[in-house]
């Protein structure tokens, strides 16, 4: 348990005390304790909402604008989902409630709520027990 979480100060392309970086701050929307990991990187220009205790490993990319296949919308990372380290989230994305993505993966699809998925590109695994969901929540209120 994470005892008196602050959301930290975010401004436009600086690097954040966590080592995460916000392009567009202000289409970003914060729940409560959540956590992002260390050299992530969020484009929220079409807007990117993580919900309360969402936790985002290390080196993930969120894109709400790709330059790749020019597609452009919001992403949400709905409450208490896992993005596991290295993972690219891509436009017009939602990942479910209690759902787990797996480290590496590229997900361009939505995740419904608790499931595991993984890969690259990210594919369904199988879904979440109701004892996984309650062991992997790192916060309580």
């Amino acid at each position: 348990m994470v005892a008196k979480w602050k959301k930290p100060l975010i401004k436009h392309g600086k690097l954040t005390k966590y080592h995460y970086l916000v392009h567009y701050p202000k289409n970003l929307k914060l729940g409560k304790n959540f956590d992002i990991g260390s050299f992530t990187y969020i484009n929220s220009k079409f807007g990117v909402q993580i919900d309360d205790y969402v936790q985002i490993g290390s080196h993930c990319s969120l894109y709400s604008s790709s330059t790749i296949d020019s597609k452009n919308g919001s992403i949400v990372l709905k409450k208490n989902c896992k993005i596991g380290t290295h993972s690219t989230i891509m436009p017009n994305v939602s990942v479910g409630e209690n759902s787990m993505i797996g480290a590496y993966s590229f997900v361009t699809n939505h995740v419904p709520s608790n499931q595991l998925w993984y890969g690259v590109p990210a594919k369904f695994v199988r879904k979440l027990t109701k004892k996984e969901k309650e062991n992997f929540r790192l916060f309580e209120d």
